[in-house]
């Protein structure tokens, strides 16, 4: 790769929430996660204009403070980028922030109002966008939910013409919440639990995670398992499938990866009593 990263002792270390984690290893000189969203593009033949993307975020908004999701769907490649700000209505990263710093690549006629107390936006990416070839005409924007007994956001996808309810997402303690975390996804038209048991879907192999994130979406559900391994990263992208180069990658520079904690994430609908992976992601912060 032409563009390589090495870790230093000042690396902040963060999950996909932004939450602050201790490395698992010694991280100086080691591999940023940003070398796997590297790793990704060239592999996907990716336009050049991505990369300035990246530079372009850093330097509106800070290093260390996009969350990027490699994205498997339907046998392609996909990205993803996720904004926080916990701020919420005093937030310094806005959606209005980061469509300005992507201008000079992507068109958007989106003009969110910053008023509302999201804590937190996404934006999907490709080379068409890098290109300019397609405007950035949805924004996944995420608000609170109070009253709910564990921590709770709601997704809604911004576009000209208004906006729409997408997602909700629930996070449990994996090591006191497995339970009630089963019980959410049991809570769904699109799993049947007379037809498949918590643990197809709450991967055992994933079972020692830091939490487990369960979602509603409008066609199917979602498990993310927050804070991985880098051995069980490799477990997972060989379960779901990933290009065999990207499972190389990992499998030959663990020494390099082993002081990250990661996360992923599958959507999947139950079908004939299988868990059909309908998408998957896993995710780093540059």
């Amino acid at each position: 790769m032409e563009r390589f990263e090495y870790a230093t002792a000042q690396d902040p270390h963060r999950n996909y929430c932004l939450w602050q984690y201790a490395p698992a290893a010694p991280a100086e000189d080691k591999f940023r996660a940003v070398n796997l969203l590297y790793h990704s593009f060239e592999l996907a033949g990716a336009d050049a204009r991505l990369y300035d993307m990246v530079d372009a975020l850093r330097e509106a908004i800070g290093p260390f403070r996009t969350v990027f999701g490699i994205k498997l769907v339907e046998g392609r490649l996909a990205w993803e980028y996720y904004f926080y700000d916990y701020e919420r209505r005093g937030r310094a990263v806005s959606i209005s922030r980061v469509i300005e710093a992507l201008r000079p690549f992507a068109r958007c006629d989106i003009r969110p109002n910053e008023s509302l107390p999201y804590f937190m936006f996404s934006i999907d990416i490709d080379g068409a966008l890098a290109r300019g070839e397609r405007k950035l005409d949805v924004v996944h924007m995420y608000l609170g939910n109070p009253g709910s007994t564990v921590s709770s956001g709601i997704a809604y996808a911004l576009r000209p013409e208004g906006s729409t309810l997408e997602n909700f997402y629930f996070f449990f303690d994996a090591a006191t919440q497995r339970e009630a975390a089963a019980s959410k996804i049991f809570c769904s038209p699109y799993v049947d639990p007379a037809a498949i048991r918590p643990e197809r879907i709450l991967l055992p192999e994933l079972a020692d995670c830091h939490t487990i994130c369960v979602a509603n979406k409008q066609k199917n559900d979602c498990v993310y398992f927050s804070g991985v391994n880098v051995d069980q990263l490799q477990f997972f992208l060989g379960r779901i499938g990933y290009p065999p180069e990207i499972q190389r990658m990992v499998r030959e520079n663990r020494a390099s990866l082993d002081h990250l904690r990661y996360d992923v994430g599958i959507d999947f609908r139950i079908e004939n009593g299988e868990m059909k992976v309908l998408k998957s992601g896993y995710y780093g912060v540059f």
